[in-house]
């Protein structure tokens, strides 16, 4: 996708014209879109989820309300997130097998300080990431990311592979969201005024990306404890 169909999509601002191949653009105050801003690392990525699902197995978690998510789950980092009959919250061990998540990997911790330092939150220090893999047909519904102890710290989120139309809102579920367009390398940070703003992910089509084949990976970087 060129930059400027990008643009047209959002219908927001470029902040920072495209140099180095890569483009900042303004969501909300406190949230950017990074365009490409991870496509260089996706194989090293990809090969440390391997790693991950070897240690801590995908799984489609629970709601407390008993619905089956339909996208598959895990994570690194010294604090999960998981759901289940007894609500959402942050857990230390992987409750499938009693061991520790496995921990964040270098380049993880990495991508997210830098990511966040770019979008004007330095100092970001994540404890955890969640790994999503959406298969074709594998949607979030809007909510918001609060389970954490501390807002000040902002939201990383990282696509691999197939294409996705993230779903960004406001502060009120009823806000209407705006629809952006997200390829494979695009970050998105959001935090200050926007950390709690109503988030999610349209269905995702059937396709092939050459790194992740027929599904779409998300990372996403938090401070949890």
């Amino acid at each position: 996708m060129s930059k400027v169909l990008g643009n047209k999509i959002l219908g927001a601002a470029t902040l920072d014209l495209f140099s180095g191949g890569e483009a900042e653009e303004r969501l909300a105050e406190g949230a950017m879109l990074l365009r490409g801003f991870a496509v260089d690392d996706a194989p090293a990525l990809m090969r440390s989820i391997a790693e991950i699902e070897r240690m801590a197995a995908f799984r489609h978690m629970m709601t407390p309300g008993g619905r089956r998510m339909s996208v598959a789950m895990t994570n690194c980092g010294v604090a999960g997130w998981v759901t289940d009959r007894q609500g959402y919250r942050y857990e230390a061990c992987d409750p499938d097998s009693g061991n520790p998540w496995p921990a964040m990997p270098d380049i993880f911790n990495d991508l997210a300080a830098r990511a966040a330092a770019k979008a004007g939150f330095a100092g970001f220090l994540p404890d955890g990431c969640l790994i999503n893999r959406y298969d074709s047909g594998a949607q979030l519904t809007l909510h918001q990311d609060k389970d954490e102890r501390d807002f000040a710290m902002p939201i990383v989120s990282v696509s691999l592979g197939l294409p996705a139309t993230f779903l960004f809102g406001g502060a009120q579920r009823r806000d209407r969201p705006r629809r952006v367009a997200l390829e494979s390398g695009d970050v998105v940070v959001w935090g200050g005024p926007a950390r709690l703003f109503f988030h999610g992910v349209a269905r995702l089509a059937e396709g092939a990306h050459e790194v992740t084949g027929s599904r779409r990976y998300n990372l996403t970087f938090r401070k949890a404890l």
